[in-house]
């Protein structure tokens, strides 16, 4: 039994490091602004923990993202799609519609308010 906890504690652990250790962002260190994906690391750290409110709230368009990429990892193993790409377009789309309204909204919050 006490071999199985410290396996449980991996991924745990691994998180930890990964909330100290986040990539910053070339664009707001180079112009001060964020940039239209600030946010995304640690909205997904935060759905990784659980925190699934706490997600929403950091960056609310990082649940379509990864569900989007999951489509596309689907599509590559399992054909979903048609010849014309109709459901990927109609998908990236909506999914770049909701970052660019989200990145709106902060940039009036930030600067306009």
């Amino acid at each position: 039994m006490s071999y199985i906890t410290p396996l449980f504690n991996i991924p745990l652990i691994f998180l930890n490091w990964l909330q100290h250790h986040l990539i910053p962002c070339p664009f707001k260190y180079l112009t001060g602004i964020d940039c239209p994906l600030c946010g995304f690391q640690r909205s997904v750290l935060a759905l990784f923990q659980g925190q699934l409110r706490q997600s929403f709230l950091l960056y609310p368009p990082a649940i379509p993202i990864l569900l989007f990429a999951g489509y596309l990892i689907a599509r590559a193993f399992f054909k979903l799609d048609n010849t014309k790409g109709t459901y990927k377009r109609r998908f990236f789309i909506i999914v770049c519609a909701m970052v660019f309204v989200s990145y709106g909204l902060k940039i009036w919050g930030q600067y306009y308010h």
